[in-house]
């Protein structure tokens, strides 16, 4: 069910209960008011006319003690009629063209009579030793009644009718900045997600939009990194690839220590191509939506103790720790060794084979600084702003050149950084900022 529908149904239900009610209401206080004004008229009816025989009670008196006498017919009001008869029953006057029976009514008060199929209501009174019964038809009375609360209900109608239109336009109107961001979101072309304006939008659905802007941003960066992987893996897998398929032609055309060689190269390539897709894989998984998070904290020495583990395994000597701070790191264990390890393999791989690459650690106040001190050639300013791009390296070094992307990339997703500047006595010196837990 669509939300103006439900809109219309909820609210429409609810007005025209209302509206009922009202008018049931209205209607029964109105028929109860109606019947008891022209009972009241009944009654009233019949005083007056007593009132006038007292006015000249003497003549009526001789004329119910009278023997023989003639009914005087009184001229008939309209749905009204009207008896004068002595208490032996005699009638002395009665109104023209009304059945006698209408008016004949021995009880005092009013009584309810059907005669020939019609329904008569009389009030009968006694005054002067006579007595005095008007009646009306209820067939009249009903009629009367019914054009009454024909006319006021009308009205209510009309005004519930109203209502509801107001209320289909009112929804309609309302719902027309919902429409306009479907439509918008309707209109743009495949693969584009560009955010959606929030000019004359209504405050109450900003959070709507923004979260909807949001959203479209991720899934941009979602499918922009997925191009980008595709990308870069068509253009760093495809040298491993072309290399392995020669050796591997050679070795199938030559023998002995030649095929051997080729074989060697082609393993090399096969490593190589293992290493690039493992360091693809890795920053795909950091840029992305990946959940990390294991819910264990790790030390700064622990973290330190492991990268230099894997870095330098067969030359740990080379490796040479200086001041040294412990904290616990707020983000994964496998993700801080990481990039620590790539910091290690970059400063340990480009520089000489017999110098010491330098690692200190300091704590700040919310987060921990990793030190990376090489004696390398050092790079040129125009290379430090370059190195953290992917694929770059310098033409006469080998490697994947995702290294200090993917340290870059860690740094950023646990608002950390990495900074990377000449140091006075040469080399590059790499520091690396890592949140701690608090």
């Amino acid at each position: 069910m669509s939300l103006r529908l439900r809109l219309l149904l909820l609210i429409g239900v609810s007005l025209s209960l209302l509206w009922g009610g009202v008018t049931t209401w209205t209607l029964y206080n109105l028929d109860r008011q109606i019947r008891n004004t022209l009972d009241q008229r009944l009654s009233m009816s019949a005083q007056m006319v007593a009132g006038l025989i007292s006015q000249n009670a003497a003549a009526w008196d001789a004329a119910a003690k009278g023997n023989k006498r003639d009914t005087l017919l009184l001229p008939a009001g309209k749905g009204l009629a009207c008896q004068i008869s002595s208490l032996r029953g005699e009638v002395l006057a009665r109104t023209a063209h009304t059945h006698p029976d209408a008016t004949r009514s021995e009880a005092l008060g009013f009584t309810d009579l059907t005669i020939n199929k019609e329904q008569w209501r009389s009030y009968t009174t006694e005054a002067f030793g006579l007595r005095v019964t008007t009646a009306d038809r209820l067939s009249e009375r009903n009629q009367m009644l019914h054009d009454v609360l024909f006319a006021t209900t009308l009205p209510f109608m009309v005004a519930l009718v109203g209502s509801l239109l107001l209320l289909w336009f009112g929804v309609k109107q309302g719902l027309l900045p919902l429409e306009k961001i479907r439509q918008a979101l309707a209109g743009q072309a495949p693969l584009t997600f560009s955010p959606l304006s929030t000019q004359h939008i209504p405050k109450d659905l900003l959070p709507l939009v923004s979260s909807l802007n949001q959203l479209l941003s991720r899934i941009e960066q979602t499918l922009e990194r997925e191009r980008q992987l595709t990308s870069d893996a068509a253009h760093e897998l495809r040298t491993p690839l072309t290399a392995i398929k020669i050796h591997l032609q050679v070795a199938r055309i030559t023998e002995g220590e030649e095929a051997k060689t080729a074989l060697d190269y082609a393993e090399e390539s096969v490593a190589r191509l293992q290493h690039t897709l493992t360091q693809l894989l890795t920053l795909a998984q950091i840029e992305g939506d990946f959940c990390w998070d294991d819910g264990q904290s790790t030390s700064a020495n622990e973290i330190l103790k492991l990268a230099i583990r894997d870095a330098a395994p067969q030359q740990p000597e080379r490796v040479q720790l200086g001041a040294i701070a412990t904290a616990q790191l707020a983000l994964p264990q496998a993700l801080a060794v990481t990039a620590l390890r790539n910091l290690l393999d970059n400063a340990l791989n480009y520089s000489p084979a017999n110098s010491v690459v330098r690692v200190e650690t300091q704590r700040l106040e919310s987060a921990m600084c990793f030190s990376i001190i090489d004696q390398g050639p050092g790079l040129q300013p125009a290379e430090l702003a370059l190195v953290t791009q992917r694929f770059w390296r310098r033409s006469s070094t080998k490697g994947s050149g995702l290294g200090l992307s993917i340290v870059a990339a860690i740094a950023k997703r646990f608002n950390g950084k990495l900074e990377l500047s000449q140091h006075e006595n040469g080399g590059i010196k790499a520091t690396l900022h890592l949140p701690i837990q608090r």
